[in-house]
């Protein structure tokens, strides 16, 4: 059935934002596999191992920290940072087979990536980058929602801005959004998928009003980038009607947002909804901060009910419905294509594994 969305576990999926990775055990189940996170006292690096203790399958992010070793809170064995059991209590001898899966995981752009499949090919590199995240001179606000629905519906959802005019009407939705033709650029080998909305007259929607005193009608562009499966770039430009860019490229008048989403499946029927808006203008200014906190919350609020009623109203679809898609869908029908691909690489057995 479309919406569901089969994993590509041999890809990098974002499993928390930095600050929530420190000394409190920290308890995240992605594609199916509970994790728990911790960050090395030693050196301050994230951690992720399998959260369950191997004697009674205890979660170990419900146990505690002695060190840079984690003491399951139920009888007591303790695993260092690699998921090697190296304490049994009453006893002097560790079962050999006493230990935990360990996950690569790496900490780039204030986000903590997590590998979920064969260590062996876990490339840091092929990580997609997100600078503005932590670069000088942006402000981010950021927050996650958990969704009670298949990851490839909110795939969907970010990918067809449209049902920004509908959903989102009185926060970041103007009619000129749903009216305008999208151009779709998609890139099969490397996984990006590229959908643009260049508005040359539109209305300027409350959360641009409001935060950056445009009275007018406005340009506004929304160029998105998605690097599946879990990475989503939305660059967004708004100006005045009729102001243009300087000939080196810079614009005066322009307001440069940059909305940044991970996308990591839970499990089947869940999807961790992980949100960021990083601007480059009143970067100081803590009152525009929590202007556009809140209103994106609430944004990200409405997907979050819509989706969790799609998911439920899709449960009771008869055997064989058929979906209708029209020009608007192109970037997601992509999408979907990808990530099928990349969940039926991933099933396939490594080179020279039999």
């Amino acid at each position: 059935m479309p919406h569901v969305t089969a994993f590509a576990r041999n890809q990098w999926y974002v499993a928390a934002y930095s600050e929530e990775v420190g000394r409190e055990l920290l308890g995240r189940t992605i594609l199916g596999e509970p994790l728990v996170f911790y960050r090395a006292e030693q050196d301050g690096t994230p951690v992720a191992l399998h959260d369950r203790c191997v004697h009674r399958r205890y979660p170990l992010s419900a146990s505690g920290l002695d060190g840079d070793r984690i003491v399951c809170g139920y009888h007591g064995f303790t695993y260092d940072r690699t998921g090697t059991c190296v304490y049994v209590p009453g006893q002097k001898r560790v079962p050999r087979t006493a230990r935990v899966a360990a996950y690569p995981v790496v900490e780039q752009d204030s986000l903590v990536w997590v590998w979920i499949g064969d260590p062996a090919l876990a490339d840091p590199d092929t990580i997609p980058r997100a600078r503005h995240l932590d670069s000088p001179g942006w402000t981010t606000v950021r927050g996650m929602e958990p969704i009670d629905a298949g990851y490839g519906l909110l795939v969907d959802n970010l990918l067809d801005l449209s049902h920004e005019t509908y959903l989102h009407g009185g926060y970041i939705g103007t009619p000129e959004v749903a009216g305008t033709p999208i151009t779709t650029e998609v890139d099969e080998g490397a996984g990006v998928v590229r959908v643009s909305r260049h508005m040359d007259d539109a209305e300027c929607p409350p959360f641009y009003a409001r935060s950056t005193g445009i009275a007018g009608r406005i340009t506004r562009r929304q160029d998105i980038e998605y690097h599946a499966p879990c990475l989503y770039l939305l660059h967004s430009r708004i100006a005045p009607v009729g102001t243009v860019q300087e000939p080196d490229g810079s614009d005066p008048h322009g307001f440069h947002t940059e909305i940044t989403y991970a996308i990591t499946p839970s499990t089947d029927g869940a999807v961790y909804d992980f949100w960021a808006v990083s601007r480059d203008w009143a970067t100081d200014d803590a009152e525009v901060t929590e202007f556009l906190r809140a209103n994106n919350h609430t944004v990200v609020l409405q997907d979050v009910d819509a989706l969790n009623l799609l998911q439920r109203t899709l449960g009771t679809e008869r055997t064989g419905y058929q979906e209708l898609s029209i020009d608007i869908d192109t970037g997601g029908l992509a999408a979907r294509r990808i990530l099928a691909r990349l969940a039926e690489e991933g099933d396939k057995p490594a080179e020279g594994v039999r």
